[in-house]
């Protein structure tokens, strides 16, 4: 799984504020006529977005994180700030190029795991050049 584009998250003038039609979470069945109110706006920033200026947006390329319900085309929010830990999917270089994975820590070794079988880990060599890039903190899935 490779990341298509990377940039800077750049929200100055841009309003990621919209409406929050329900203070109660919205069920799948069937709809409540007496749920139909507006109740405010829901600042997107304030629930994305922990730290704006290590904040980045890459989109994916690929099937290797359709476990993590990571797909081809979705955009990831990845914060740079953070430190990666056991568990974390992150945006790593390795040798010169980026790429999506879990990142497992396991007796002094470092593999980036793929969330698809049909997609090898990559077990981190000594030989190899590795950036833990930054840690993704949402993903935002096309349907």
């Amino acid at each position: 799984m490779g990341v298509m584009v990377v940039s800077a998250l750049d929200l100055d003038g841009l309003n990621l504020q919209g409406p929050l039609c329900s203070p109660v979470a919205v069920p799948a069945g069937f709809p409540s006529p007496a749920q139909d109110y507006f109740t405010g706006r829901i600042d997107l920033n304030k629930h994305l977005i922990r730290d704006i200026t290590c904040t980045f947006l890459v989109r994916v390329s690929g099937h290797s994180m359709d476990g993590a319900g990571i797909a081809d085309g979705d955009e990831l929010v990845v914060d740079r700030s953070l430190t990666p830990a056991d568990g974390n999917v992150v945006v790593a270089i390795i040798d010169g190029e980026l790429t999506v994975k879990r990142l497992r820590l396991e007796h002094g070794r470092v593999r980036l795991a793929a969330e698809n079988p049909e997609y090898p880990d990559v077990v981190i060599c000594e030989l190899s050049e590795l950036s833990i890039w930054g840690v993704v903190t949402r993903c935002l899935h096309h349907v």
